[in-house]
């Protein structure tokens, strides 16, 4: 058993890996080896990577998918699996911000992947544990009560089947809810493995362990990788945060991470996906991998490189406790995810000066149904074709609230880097951290991060991000070195983890 491991309330807890890895089994797709000509290079293995290159080679394209790592390892295989349309209270601030035709395009194109899933598993064969259940977002505080009333009425005006009720299958009363029918759950793995077989199958690539560096535009586009160049008349850059940011989505992309614990109990729901309306937000699914009787509570979300992550896992240890009659917590993990300022996914047309360059990001914690969307949207994108949710997801876009929350979360990034700097310089050029710890020193006026791993191990990198100079911060339940400005994040020998950085953070000695 890992050093991460811990037992709370008499409960045996693994490492923090999700549920859908450990379930599964690894992938050995190998590198690109030399440059390649494809009709589409598609740039990122998870779930909007792969959705597109399935679709493009359904169409007879000829295909090829570059992922740094092994494919479904990033955020897709971290997720809590659900796929529905019901974004928390999401609709009545859609139709305020955008009005009901643009509000409606979101909730079909949610549904749509809802289908395109149910599509593909059929025609497929997946075995994915695919099922249909309620979604439910609901509140336990009377205070919010109107907040669920606004929403069900504004779902309804946009033709979405939305019940107000007053109980659901949960073991503990709720004083309201809106509930959806005809959502899903599945395993998101299994499901894109078997996609990623499909591509194969149809005579196309997929390689893993094989970084993109650079996506260049031009007469020809070119994802430049450590081990050749795809050259290509389309790229699809699905990579979470772009690689290549000519619309500056690090201004308007906002990381945040949260959390997951797993739980055996007897009083698990047999059906339905859950959601809270109020902080501390909740999420609740059932049927687990095709277990009755294993639970997901996730939540404890907060802005990355700015929490306790070890504290969060313990509330959610706590909450669980409090609500269920738990036998064992088998599972927890955690996750990243971008938001925009208005709710609504990046996914279109990188910029008008790169043409058949195209990108999807942001999509809030709901990756399951956006980001299928996204891959289906951008697929027809490189097809040529024109998709009926272009408007509402294009990037260019200008909604009510993006000033506004732009400047505010800018101006927090600006103090976390003024803090992160100021903090740095009081840093000892001398202690170095115990077994199991870390610190931000100095050395001949740089600023480092030390982690001295439980063997006694230490590992030094360089405490300055290299996407934009801020100084990350040690999160001791991940063991990384995560940025509180962007979101970048950075294993314990400074390799990327998460963007927007695409550098690895330099070790002392190297040429920094």
């Amino acid at each position: 058993m890992s050093d991460d491991t811990n037992v709370t309330n008499g409960t045996e807890q693994h490492p923090t890996e999700s549920v859908w890895m450990s379930t599964t089994d690894r992938t050995s797709y190998p590198p690109l080896d030399g440059d390649r000509e494809v009709d589409v290079a598609v740039v990122g293995g998870g779930i909007t990577g792969l959705t597109a290159a399935t679709k493009l080679s359904e169409e007879g394209k000829d295909v090829a998918v570059v992922e740094s790592g092994r494919i479904v390892e990033g955020v897709t295989g971290k997720t809590t699996a659900k796929l529905t349309l019901q974004h928390g209270l999401i609709y009545d601030h859609l139709r305020s911000e955008f009005g009901d035709t643009l509000a409606r395009q979101y909730a079909d194109a949610n549904q749509d992947a809802i289908e395109t899933v149910r599509d593909r598993v059929e025609r497929y064969d997946i075995d994915c544990d695919f099922d249909r259940t309620p979604a439910y977002t609901y509140t336990e505080s009377a205070e919010k009560r109107s907040d669920i009333a606004d929403e069900v009425e504004a779902a309804r005006a946009l033709d979405i089947p939305a019940e107000f009720v007053e109980e659901t299958p949960l073991p503990f009363d709720v004083e309201a809810a809106i509930r959806v029918d005809d959502q899903a759950r599945f395993h998101p793995r299994k499901y894109l493995l078997a996609l990623a077989e499909a591509v194969e199958d149809a005579g196309n690539d997929v390689f893993e362990r094989t970084k993109a560096t650079d996506v260049e535009s031009g007469d020809g586009n070119r994802v430049v990788t450590e081990r050749g160049t795809l050259t290509a008349d389309a790229v699809v850059v699905a990579t979470h945060f772009p690689l290549l940011d000519h619309r500056l989505f690090f201004s308007r992309l906002y990381p945040h991470r949260s959390y997951v614990v797993t739980i055996r109990t007897d009083d698990a729901p047999s059906e339905g996906m859950y959601y809270r309306a109020e902080e501390p937000g909740r999420s609740l699914r059932t049927k687990v991998a095709g277990e009755d009787d294993l639970l997901i509570v996730g939540g404890e979300g907060h802005k990355t490189g700015q929490g306790d992550e070890k504290e969060r896992y313990r509330r959610l240890e706590r909450y669980a406790g409090e609500q269920f009659e738990v036998e064992s917590m088998p599972y927890r993990w955690s996750t990243q995810d971008f938001s925009t300022p208005d709710k609504v996914p990046f996914v279109g047309r990188l910029g008008p000066t790169t043409d058949g360059i195209y990108v999807g990001t942001g999509y809030g914690g709901w990756g399951m149904t956006n980001g299928t969307a996204a891959g289906e949207l951008l697929a027809d994108l490189a097809l040529g074709r024109s998709n009926p949710y272009e408007s509402v997801f294009d990037p260019t876009r200008l909604s009510k609230s993006s000033a506004g929350k732009a400047l505010k979360e800018n101006t927090e990034v600006a103090k976390e880097f003024v803090g992160g700097w100021a903090k740095s310089l009081f840093g000892s050029d001398t202690v170095t951290p115990p077994a199991g710890e870390s610190r931000i020193v100095r050395h001949d006026g740089k600023p480092y991060g030390l982690y001295r791993d439980e063997d006694g191990e230490l590992h030094a990198v360089s405490a300055v991000c290299t996407h934009m100079d801020c100084i990350v911060d040690w999160n001791d339940a991940e063991k990384s070195w995560d940025c509180p400005c962007h979101g970048s994040r950075f294993g314990v020998d400074g390799s990327v983890i998460d963007g927007p950085a695409v550098e690895d953070l330099p070790r002392p000695g190297s040429d920094d």
